[in-house]
């Protein structure tokens, strides 16, 4: 009963912290943007996004109050077209550039390459850098906002992070942990005002940096190696002494990030080990998740039949808290929640599962993704 109870308490303090970060430190760009006087460039990289790229070019020419908005795109290798949907959907739109991409040299990854080619490539008068990937499709303000939430943050980088749009069952058991992960495990004023690169997240979704810092930190040669390149660009600006920030971007950009499950399942595989480092790390976190959001339902249908009603009532007490902090997070970044947040339990085993297999894959080197090997 003490362990039970000291599991009950440590779910309470995660949900306060989660319902603190969602309410009070999480920042939320303006729905009515000031226009943006500074140049910008928007960088698309692109790899086999035939099906997908149109939205995300559309929604990118149709930006307001950023009058002098550049679009440079990048076509990585593509083989189903993507190069001649680019061009249908921009025409003759001379704000739009067409590059084709080089092969990575030995030791770069392919997104952080393709990302390095667009920033050399942007119109050298750009002040801010925005990267954003084909599966994102922007509000008409989201430019403008994010451009003004990253001034008036005075940080180097802007992570706003996307309304998450799902559709399968896969999808709605995993993709919301991406928002609730951060939203209950990191201190957001803390990790903004602390210089320490491990107190660090964000998104390559929909990144938004201050063009001299980017060069100051490096830019994504700095982090040519990295599976999550978009987390090692944060901590590579934090060690150059630049800041960042993390906002709800949910009224900024919508992304449908995997059509089906095998995607989902390889998506996570990728990069899972890449996010807690050693082997033992991710034993211990998972374990901790297991017991903090799985053990309790599971404890009180047993306690139950077992006519234990105390241990029974503490313990589902536990799952309803664990329950109220996918429900804050979900309300918080323009989430579903109902009756999603009721398999939390559900969806902490998935995690678990996708976390060993990603291991499983990275020892046997069968890690691979968009057909290239990751090492």
């Amino acid at each position: 009963m003490s362990l039970l109870l000291a599991l009950v308490l440590g779910v309470a303090g995660l949900t306060a912290h989660t319902w603190v970060n969602a309410t009070r430190w999480l920042r939320r760009p303006t729905d009515r943007p000031a226009r943006v006087t500074e140049p910008v460039a928007a960088l698309l990289p692109l790899r086999d996004e035939a099906t997908r790229v149109t939205g995300c070019l559309r929604a990118l020419l149709a930006q307001r109050g950023v009058p002098d908005l550049r679009i440079v795109v990048l076509d990585d290798g593509s083989t189903d077209g993507t190069a001649e949907v680019v061009r249908a959907v921009a025409g003759d739109d001379p704000r739009v550039t067409l590059l084709t991409g080089l092969t990575p040299p030995a030791g770069w990854l392919g997104k952080p390459h393709a990302c390095h080619q667009l920033a050399t490539r942007a119109d050298p008068a750009a002040t801010v850098l925005v990267f954003v990937d084909a599966d994102v499709v922007l509000a008409p303000d989201a430019v403008a906002a994010a451009v003004g939430e990253l001034r008036a943050a005075r940080a180097t980088l802007l992570s706003p992070y996307p309304r998450i749009l799902v559709g399968s069952v896969a999808d709605r058991l995993v993709q919301p942990l991406l928002q609730w992960l951060w939203l209950t495990f990191l201190p957001l004023r803390a990790m903004e005002g602390s210089p320490r690169p491990s107190l660090a997240a964000a998104g390559g979704q929909f990144l938004v940096l201050d063009r001299a810092g980017y060069a100051a930190a490096g830019g994504h040669a700095a982090v040519r190696d990295r599976v999550l390149e978009d987390i090692e660009l944060a901590r590579a600006v934090k060690r150059s002494g630049g800041r960042i920030a993390l906002a709800d971007g949910s009224r900024l950009a919508a992304c449908r990030m995997y059509d089906d499950w095998p995607q989902l399942r390889d998506g996570y595989s990728k990069s899972l080990w890449a996010t807690f480092g050693h082997p033992g790390a991710a034993a211990v976190v998972v374990g901790l998740l297991l017991a903090l959001y799985t053990a309790p339902p599971l404890v009180a249908v047993g306690a139950a039949l077992a006519g234990a009603p105390v241990v029974a009532a503490t313990a589902l007490a536990g799952y309803l808290l664990g329950v109220a902090g996918r429900v804050t997070t979900a309300r918080a970044t323009g989430g579903r929640w109902w009756p999603d947040a009721l398999a939390h339990p559900v969806s902490v085993v998935v995690l678990g599962w996708l976390t060993l297999r990603s291991y499983h894959l990275r020892k046997r080197r069968r890690l691979s993704w968009r057909g290239r090997p990751i090492t």
